[in-house]
């Protein structure tokens, strides 16, 4: 009989928490079809389902109801046992800019493993929009940040590169609209500068209806059809159609998400962080 290895489980967990595959599998930063696979594994050994399909996710059957708090324990165990095996005593304070309008999960994991991993570091957060970001660098106010610019620097390590592009509602008509309504961001950011000389270039009246600091506003204005908008290719969803040149937008430019840090930061602390952020975006 096979074993009920903790990989089966944390892709079990991963699937459960997230209630698809697909969110699942990007949890454990895998390809959807690898945590299938181990699903339909640990269904096997299990002789029955621990999911059955619901719409365009996944619920637990009865299987996976009981299996489910059994997960979580072994998981939070072998993951605290690596933290107190693992730990060192790495010291000092770290402030670190992240933008809200990446993975959360990916981000957000990265910071907590880093703290369980150097529980000595004090390290202090700053989460949004990261227009203000090379700023707080200059000025000492952050020692290391991610941030997205359109043409990086010489040098300037790109974590990343996405296509933003317009993208509206497939549940709603705003493109119906004259003058059509356009969510923008509310501060000095390049998307906002880039979205206003597109539109400007084009024949087509616009008003901005809405505005908002975060991703998650702008998102959120796009999907109940109350304006287009200007986000990432991974902003995409299945509420969300882009748009392109039939419909009157021209395609946008290519955003790099940069890893960088203040010039004179250095130390073990912030190069474990680089290290961190270099190797979970590695993993996606």
């Amino acid at each position: 009989m096979d074993d009920l290895n903790s990989d089966a489980l944390r892709t079990f967990l991963a699937v459960a928490e997230a209630g698809s595959v697909t969110g699942g599998a990007e949890r454990i930063y895998r390809s959807q079809s690898a945590a299938s696979l181990q699903i339909k594994k640990l269904e096997g050994m299990l002789g029955q389902p621990v999911f059955s399909r619901h719409g365009r996710g996944v619920k637990l059957t009865d299987a996976g109801e009981t299996l489910l708090p059994v997960a979580r324990d072994v998981i939070r165990t072998l993951d605290a046992t690596l933290r107190n095996l693992t730990s060192d005593d790495l010291h000092g304070k770290l402030r670190l800019g992240i933008p809200d309008d990446q993975s959360q999960d990916t981000l957000s994991r990265v910071v907590g493993e880093f703290a369980q991993s150097h529980p000595l570091v004090e390290l202090e957060v700053t989460c949004a929009l990261s227009a203000g970001f090379a700023d707080a660098l200059a000025s000492g106010a952050l020692d290391l940040a991610i941030y997205e610019v359109s043409h990086p620097q010489p040098g300037l390590e790109v974590l990343r590169q996405e296509r933003i592009c317009w993208m509206a509602s497939r549940h709603h008509e705003p493109l119906a609209r004259d003058p059509v309504p356009v969510a923008l961001f509310d501060r000095d950011c390049w998307w906002r500068d880039a979205a206003l000389e597109a539109l400007r270039a084009s024949d087509r009246p616009f008003r901005i209806a809405y505005s908002s600091q975060s991703v998650a506003g702008v998102a959120a204005a796009i999907k109940a059809g109350i304006a287009v908008g200007l986000l990432s290719e991974t902003c995409m969803t299945p509420d969300f159609r882009q748009l392109g040149a039939e419909d009157g937008f021209r395609e946008m430019p290519i955003s790099s998400l940069i890893l960088r840090r203040r010039l004179d930061a250095d130390g073990p602390a912030v190069q474990a962080m680089e290290t961190a952020i270099r190797r979970a975006f590695a993993r996606t």
